[in-house]
């Protein structure tokens, strides 16, 4: 997988289908197999000949149906944890047409929103702002989340522990589960609120965790996720479930 940001995709129009393994363009095609995952909807598409493997927020389809989807975000050799199954090149799109509908772009791609000063970043729901987090004290010997943003310069590179409340959560991406954490410090004008984990561990929105990861700055993964600052291969203790 590259490490750069692929420039955004031009959707041409419904049924000019571009190759299957190029970005741009779109793809027209029954669905021959499809199955839900970590919040996404997989669809094997085949039209004259070609077959391409397609990913988007979960939604409604049945097999036999007729799609057509935008040729972006291509993912190659991309192993689904969830679905224990490795796709050549799936391509992770921003919408989905029916028969007879228009492949207009939308404003935000879904499982989609803005990370702070960063690329848009996995998220569970598209448009739906997460409510205000009341405050959760840092734990002991830690950082609020605020603070990781004001001191991630000095903080790049080192293992640091946050406590907050699980207001996103996408399983599977990019062989991670990915989890956004609040803990009410912070603003949410400059994004300095909420930070993005990734981890192995299996956790719910809603649920109040403690997570120890390395800061990483400037971390591109290619295809829009890119990020000011991110922890990763994060454990996660879970203080309080959630309902």
């Amino acid at each position: 997988m590259s490490g750069e940001s692929r420039p955004a995709p031009q959707a041409g129009p419904a049924g000019a289908a571009a190759s299957p393994t190029a970005e741009g363009g779109t793809f027209t095609g029954v669905v021959a197999e499809t199955m839900n995952s970590g919040g996404y909807t997989y669809v094997k598409l085949e039209e004259g000949g070609k077959t391409i493997w397609a990913a988007a927020m979960e939604f409604p389809v049945k097999a036999g149906e007729r799609l057509t989807v935008p040729l972006e975000s291509p993912m190659p050799e991309f192993t689904s944890r969830t679905l224990n199954r490795t796709f050549p090149v799936i391509y992770f799109v921003s919408r989905v047409a029916r028969e007879g509908e228009s492949l207009a772009a939308p404003a935000a791609a879904p499982g989609m929103a803005a990370s702070h000063g960063a690329s848009p970043a996995p998220q569970a729901t598209a448009g739906t702002p997460a409510a205000p987090v009341d405050p959760i004290p840092p734990p002991a010997g830690g950082l609020s989340i605020a603070n990781v943003w004001a001191k991630r310069q000095a903080l790049g590179g080192t293992r640091v522990t946050v406590r907050g409340k699980v207001v996103k959560v996408n399983n599977g991406i990019l062989g991670h589960n990915w989890l956004h954490l609040q803990d009410g410090s912070g603003s949410a004008e400059a994004r300095t609120h909420d930070i993005t984990v990734t981890t192995d561990a299996v956790v719910k929105a809603g649920d109040v965790v403690t997570v120890t990861g390395v800061l990483v700055l400037d971390k591109d993964f290619g295809a829009g996720y890119a990020y000011d600052a991110i922890i990763e291969q994060a454990t996660v203790v879970v203080a309080q479930a959630a309902d």
